[in-house]
């Protein structure tokens, strides 16, 4: 084959040069490839009903290939990510009346894991019911404990075990006879 691309090459090969393989938004990389809506899905803090929303705020179609925008389209998208809190109902946002501030603000990406184990840290400190269960790494928000989440090894009686044990005891025995 010839080193020479041929002129009829297909659509998706010659856009390969517009298009932005990672898009970063806050200290996350979206993957370009994918579409808008699948992209900021990836992100912690934002699931599939959040990323609809900021793509329709952000007047961008979510079926468009997100590494294939324009910058301003870009910059649009990410906008509305970092002050997402002012485009949808309080209802609808993760950190509703923080505890020390009193805001109602939208952690996404490291500062929504940040402000979670901070959390967790001071339910511990102050050993509240929840924080004891996560001190003892049980189940915290009131699942069945009596069958699951069991992290001791295996459940159950290993009959071949016991059967080894008990002939081995009648082995020892008979010998024991034996001797006398």
């Amino acid at each position: 084959m010839s080193a020479e691309e041929p002129e009829d090459a297909p659509d998706g090969e010659e856009d390969d040069e517009d298009l932005q393989y990672f898009v970063r938004i806050g200290q996350t990389d979206l993957d370009g490839t994918k579409t808008v809506e699948r992209s900021l899905t990836e992100m912690k803090g934002i699931g599939q009903r959040t990323a609809r929303l900021v793509a329709e705020t952000a007047d961008v179609d979510r079926t468009a290939t997100f590494g294939r925008l324009d910058d301003e389209s870009i910059d649009a998208v990410v906008d509305v990510v970092e002050h997402l809190e002012d485009h949808v109902p309080s209802w609808m946002v993760n950190r509703q009346k923080d505890f020390f501030t009193g805001e109602t603000t939208h952690r996404t990406g490291g500062d929504l894991q940040e402000k979670r184990r901070h959390d967790i840290n001071r339910m511990k400190m102050i050993d509240s019911y929840k924080g004891t269960r996560h001190k003892r790494g049980q189940k915290v928000r009131g699942q069945r404990t009596k069958s699951t989440g069991r992290t001791e090894g295996t459940i159950g009686v290993n009959v071949e075990e016991i059967r080894e044990e008990a002939a081995e005891e009648a082995a020892a025995a008979e010998e024991e006879g034996d001797e006398l």
